[in-house]
């Protein structure tokens, strides 16, 4: 029996996810890596650790299940989109750390563009909103601020990549520079229209076309790799939200999810037109597969799980994410306490890269279990900001929500979601749909899986949350969200 391998770069961790032909997971492996904050606001990864953690956790689920690479059919990968690698095209080696989607260093570039007059140019060509958040002024402040790198740059000496591009190029040994649509769409340099980097983009940022990537479709072939002990072929690429929209099965124009992770990531396939958001939202590719281009949506909230992780290593309130769900739980609400987790800016449809968190309600009764509950709650608010917002856009109510990433484990927090919603909130039996989507991809162009339809038939929704309060609480509760939000917009 043959199965598909899905590597699965996060923010915090790199897994690695096997899947056999039923959509079933065989094995699975996972690893954190360093987060770095040289300064307030500011992240940044290991280049280096990122791929030997990587590495690392396909050669362990392999040995978990007792396979070689011999056994696996093809690769997909799924990435953190927008962090920013640039290396030394003759040695391999970085020349600064990975920086990183969450980190806000360039907001000052931002504002220059506004000052410039370019934001609906760039609005225009790429559908994204201009904030640090994109990899575009993240490659100027490398070449700003490494020295010697914008001559580098000139002499066609370093490559550029988002996360999935440098993973492949280092498994090939080299041999491939290319990305995806899905994930050259979030650069802030890539026409979405014409599916081209874009000139005039290129030439205002000042950054050299020669580092860029090739851009393939979403299912495609991206070389092969024999670091695992014999050739595999790498068949799919997509960025995070985009694979975890895939691997919910969210062909149809109209369908969408939200993806709770370090992040919340809210997608609506708008099927093959893009749309332009007039409420924050951005416009983005959602998949290139069988020679066509799909467009989504998409709203981001940028600090969800991290959250959680916040509550565990800076607070220390926890020793683990699982415990929250029955802390929340032991008090009846939050005591009034309002957590804003706004730590690296507010994203959409704020878009406030200046913006820091704050807690809002503290009394002499505030204890650990309202805080812990209120940071949950902060996740589903912050959709409900998202979904709002989506609504508007497309004219219907979202009445049903997809939902997978690992904060949507958590029960209360799915239910919170469909009470502040008033909609259903359906979860997957196999949560990892990101995973799955990247190994979908992969699947479908080397033949593993032969359609869509499928695939379609491999997932199953075992789990529905049905709205509980009442039009008063949920107006209640929003409100209060709204107090705080309007504190630090």
């Amino acid at each position: 029996m043959k199965y598909v391998m899905s590597l699965d770069q996060g923010t915090t961790s790199s897994r690695c996810i096997i899947f056999d032909i039923n959509g079933k997971i065989v094995s699975c492996a996972q690893k954190e890596f360093r987060q770095i904050y040289p300064k307030s606001g500011w992240v940044e990864h290991n280049p280096d650790e990122i791929y030997s953690s990587q590495v690392s956790v396909a050669a362990e689920a392999l040995a978990l299940m007792g396979a070689t690479a011999q056994d696996i059919e093809c690769i997909g990968i799924t990435n953190q989109r927008e962090t920013t690698i640039l290396w030394d095209k003759n040695t391999g080696e970085p020349i600064y750390n990975a920086i990183v989607w969450q980190c806000r260093r360039t907001s000052d570039y931002i504002e220059k563009i506004k000052a410039d007059n370019m934001s609906n140019v760039i609005t225009d060509k790429t559908g994204l909103v201009p904030d640090p958040y994109f990899s575009a002024t993240k490659i100027m402040w490398i070449l700003d601020n490494v020295e010697g790198a914008r001559e580098k740059a000139q002499r066609g000496d370093l490559l550029f990549g988002t996360v999935d591009c440098y993973l492949i190029w280092k498994l090939t040994g080299g041999k491939v520079h290319a990305t995806d649509c899905t994930n050259a769409s979030r650069t802030m340099l890539y026409n979405i229209y014409k599916n081209e980097w874009d000139s005039e983009l290129l030439e205002y940022f000042n950054i050299p076309k020669a580092i860029l990537p090739q851009v393939k479709l979403s299912s495609d072939d991206f070389g092969t790799t024999g670091v695992l002990g014999s050739d595999i072929k790498i068949c799919g690429v997509a960025g995070d939200q985009q694979a975890a929209l895939f691997g919910q099965c969210c062909f149809e124009k109209g369908e969408g999810k939200n993806t709770y992770g370090t992040g919340c990531f809210l997608l609506t396939n708008t099927g093959n037109k893009p749309i332009k958001s007039k409420n924050g939202l951005v416009t983005t590719i959602a998949c290139g597969i069988d020679g066509e281009i799909t467009y989504a949506l998409e709203g981001s909230v940028f600090v969800a799980g991290a959250a959680i992780q916040w509550l565990r290593d800076e607070l220390g309130l926890i020793s683990k994410a699982s415990e929250t769900e029955e802390i929340a739980l032991s008090v009846a609400d939050t005591n009034g306490v309002t957590v804003v987790p706004a730590f690296t800016g507010l994203g959409a449809p704020y878009w406030n890269p200046y913006a820091r968190g704050i807690i809002t309600g503290i009394s002499r009764g505030t204890g650990k279990a309202h805080i812990v509950r209120s940071t949950l709650e902060s996740l589903a608010f912050q959709s409900y900001d998202l979904i709002t917002a989506m609504e508007n856009d497309i004219g219907e109510k979202i009445s049903v929500l997809k939902v997978d990433g690992g904060a949507s484990a958590n029960t209360f927090l799915m239910q919170f979601q469909a009470d502040v919603l008033n909609a259903v909130v359906k979860r997957p039996s196999c949560i990892e749909t990101t995973a799955m989507g990247a190994a979908f991809l992969a699947g479908l162009y080397c033949g593993f899986w032969k359609s869509r339809q499928e695939i379609k038939s491999l997932i199953n929704y075992s789990n529905e949350f049905i709205p509980q309060i009442s039009g008063e609480q949920r107006s209640s509760l929003i409100q209060r969200w709204a107090e705080a939000i309007s504190l630090i917009k």
